[in-house]
């Protein structure tokens, strides 16, 4: 472009040197020499008032010509071009990334095109990518064995997988159909449970047999939208294995009580008839005080099974700390590891004491320190944090993962309802349990309850 605009400055400089200096006022006045016809020279006329003026005349009737066809020469490649990059942004806007320009061209021009066709490769490899990976997820979501839904603000179906459809509409498609109207025709179960907006697990009469069922419903924005994801998992089978494991495993656990407690029970029953034969009745009220007390142990061990199923549901109400912690003290050492927070808990008072005498009892026979079983509450957001530590061998990786189950143990007399009562109470009020293993040594068991009524 530089040396364009020089040429042109040279080329207009030269012009109005020729036409102001020479070649041609010369050429003029020799015009003028020349005689006519008739031998006479020709008649002085206005060219003789030939001046600058007239030359800048000349010269812009003669440049202006040439300047545009030289710019035409010069603009229409870029216009070429422009129109190009026109279509292929239009092109990349409709979402076609299959655009490419060519042009030889060894200029800044030239770089450009070739970093737009390089935008263009890369533009088409993502696409490709994405395309590829949104064809694997709807594979997998397609034949996935859960049934998943997604409604809209207005609660129209905008997704369903086969097994949704299989679920809801007899195999037939989904999309577009008012999921309300669509669990008109289900089993009131499931519509109490859809309409309640929170997880749940239900039973249903399905095909002449019952079937259960985990929902799990969220909310989220797509597009900037409010969007219902609702899955529907079958837990037959799962729970069905769940519940034969269980009950097994407390057929060991009574099992095993039993004998400890009926074998010794008969070995003293048979050593009183051999006294009673022998007439040594001063022994014989030894005798029945030991199988007293293991009818007492055993009839204690069948009471905390039979307290465990007859949970009632939790009363819930403001209980204030301090009196509560009181009383506490007056069942469990413990020492307070934190100030009281001012606001007051909400909770079944019976209940969730009878879980911290169980967890204090179980860190004091940890093994550690009695004086560092501590107890510490503390009020965070709209959750209450009551936490209870040792200074014990804390556990390993594999009975920290099993210890919150119904009926594990780990110890040689112990029932598995500790632990599993705890848990039961914190889910019966909308919390949750949690163990961890602290720095240092020992175990932190956690109880996490709502701060106030939902």
């Amino acid at each position: 472009m530089t040396i364009v605009v020089a040429a042109s400055a040279i080329v207009g400089a030269l012009v109005f040197a020729g036409v102001s200096i020479w070649p041609f006022p010369q050429v003029l006045a020799w015009m003028r020499a020349v005689p006519d016809k008739t031998g006479k020279l020709p008649t002085p006329g206005p060219i003789e008032a030939f001046d600058g003026t007239t030359a800048l005349v000349i010269c812009l009737l003669v440049l202006l010509p040439l300047s545009a066809w030289v710019a035409h020469l010069l603009v229409e490649p870029l216009r070429r071009l422009m129109r190009a990059l026109e279509s292929a942004l239009a092109s990349y806007r409709d979402g076609d990334f299959s655009i490419s320009i060519g042009s030889g061209r060894n200029d800044e021009l030239g770089d450009l095109i070739h970093m737009h066709n390089a935008l263009g490769q890369t533009l088409r490899e993502q696409r490709q990518h994405l395309a590829q990976r949104e064809l694997l997820l709807d594979t997998v979501v397609q034949n996935t064995p859960v049934a998943l839904v997604l409604t809209d603000a207005t609660g129209k179906v905008t997704y369903a997988n086969i097994a949704a459809r299989h679920l809801f509409n007899e195999g037939r498609a989904l999309a577009g159909l008012d999921f309300a109207t669509v669990l008109e025709a289900m089993p009131v179960n499931l519509r109490d449970a859809a309409g309640a907006g929170e997880d749940a697990l239900f039973n249903v009469e399905m095909d002449g047999s019952e079937e259960t069922f985990h929902l799990s419903q969220r909310g989220f924005r797509l597009q900037g939208r409010p969007h219902r994801l609702q899955l529907y998992r079958r837990m037959t089978r799962e729970l069905s294995r769940q519940e034969v494991h269980t009950w097994k495993r407390v057929i060991r656990v009574i099992s095993h009580e039993l004998n400890n407690s009926l074998a010794p029970i008969s070995s003293l029953s048979h050593s009183g008839a051999e006294l009673a034969r022998r007439g040594d009745l001063a022994r014989l009220s030894g005798v029945f005080a030991s199988i007293g007390d293991r009818a007492k142990h055993l009839h204690s061990f069948i009471a905390g099974y039979a307290s465990f199923a007859k949970l009632p549901a939790p009363q819930a109400r403001e209980v204030p700390w301090a009196p509560f912690l009181d009383d506490l003290a007056l069942h469990a050492e413990f020492r307070l590891a934190a100030p009281l927070p001012e606001h007051p808990g909400w909770f079944d008072r019976t209940q969730v004491e009878q879980v911290l005498i169980n967890l204090i009892k179980n860190a004091h026979e940890a093994g550690g320190e009695a004086t560092e079983v501590s107890l510490a509450v503390h009020h965070i957001g709209r959750e209450t944090l009551i936490e209870v530590a040792d200074r014990g061998p804390g556990m390993s990786d594999t009975v920290l993962a099993q210890a919150l189950l119904p009926f594990y143990s780990t110890k040689r007399s112990g029932t598995g309802l500790g632990l599993a009562l705890a848990r039961e109470i914190s889910e019966a009020h909308g919390g949750r349990i949690a163990l961890s293993n602290r720095d240092g040594g020992g175990l932190r068991v956690t109880l996490l309850l709502p701060a106030g009524p939902a």
